[in-house]
């Protein structure tokens, strides 16, 4: 029973940095990487809550404002990805340095509107769990798999949606044209700066919704430090998955796994330091990403290079 609860929290909260990671992995196709994510993160897990909030907060809370505070999460992600693109593509500035500071703005104005019209920690109903018919029923394996709220089965169905669009659409092969070959992506008429635009704006919404399934799935709740890092170990598990969706959904679960573990051990009161068990998930991710070196070769080859067609490189 142990076990099944671990593997089903595993699921639980792997959603949030796998529809992250799928994000930024567009993003770093094209060849812009973006360390922002963790701000707009923030910001969706800010604005989510935030409608249901305004709304009225008690158990009555309609799933209509669920629904429009994710709308607005990743609207608001959407517009800051195209925020970033402008910052990174048109004026071509440093992506690190962009990405930081557009981390250090989203944790900022989330914190900063958190308190103004919030005041403090509050509690919003979320979105329930729906299992799912017959499925759910089964016995560990429905509990593990089919007895989760909807966007769970929405974020893993995005996995394969996401592995066509990036290797069976036209949209997909330019996207990994201009972070592999920009130049040649331009020679046969594709606007390599419109198509990185693109795909920034549907990471950053990606991020966005990310950020509101932490605060209206998971947590059901909004604070300061809810986001805890995961929009940098989404950047880290792009690399960690060699920029395939399938292989990135293997390295959040492995991760979601550990953190899951580390929960398990704190809840069960073993005699160990649970500073060791929150270190746990981030040095696993460290260490693959070590002994991983090897495959960095399979990455965009134009990645945070910025383009510029009348210079030649």
């Amino acid at each position: 029973m142990i076990a099944v609860n671990i593997l089903s929290q595993t699921v639980t909260i792997s959603v949030a940095l796998l529809l992250a990671s799928l994000g930024e992995m567009f993003n770093q196709r094209a060849g812009i990487f973006n360390l922002g994510c963790e701000g707009i993160m923030a910001m969706g897990a800010f604005l989510g809550m935030l409608v249901p909030f305004a709304a009225g907060g008690g158990g009555g809370t309609s799933q209509l404002y669920n629904v429009l505070g994710l709308l607005l999460a990743a609207g608001a992600g959407l517009l800051f990805g195209l925020f970033f693109a402008l910052v990174v593509v048109t004026f071509r500035a440093s992506q690190g340095i962009a990405g930081i500071g557009l981390e250090m703005l989203g944790l900022g104005l989330a914190g900063s509107f958190f308190r103004h019209f919030i005041g403090g920690t509050q509690s919003v109903p979320g979105i329930g769990v729906i299992p799912l018919p017959v499925l759910s029923r089964i016995p560990a394996i429905g509990k593990i798999l089919f007895s989760h709220n909807v966007l769970v089965y929405a974020g893993f169905l995005f996995v394969p949606v996401s592995w066509y669009i990036l290797f069976k659409t036209p949209w997909g092969l330019k996207v990994r044209a201009c972070g592999t070959n920009p130049r040649a992506a331009d020679s046969v008429g594709n606007c390599v700066n419109r198509i990185r635009y693109e795909a920034l704006a549907l990471g950053g919404a990606m991020a966005g919704l990310a950020g509101a399934y932490l605060s209206l799935c998971q947590t059901k709740m909004f604070n300061d430090e809810m986001i805890a890092g995961r929009g940098f170990i989404a950047v880290a598990l792009v690399y960690f998955g060699h920029w395939h969706p399938v292989k990135i959904m293997w390295g959040v679960l492995l991760f979601s796994l550990a953190q899951s573990f580390q929960y398990a051990v704190q809840g069960l009161g073993i005699n160990f330091p649970y500073e060791f068990a929150v270190m746990f998930p981030y040095v696993l991710v460290i260490a693959v990403l070590a002994f991983n070196r090897e495959q960095s070769f399979l990455g965009p080859t134009a990645l945070g290079l910025p383009f510029d067609r009348e210079i030649r490189t």
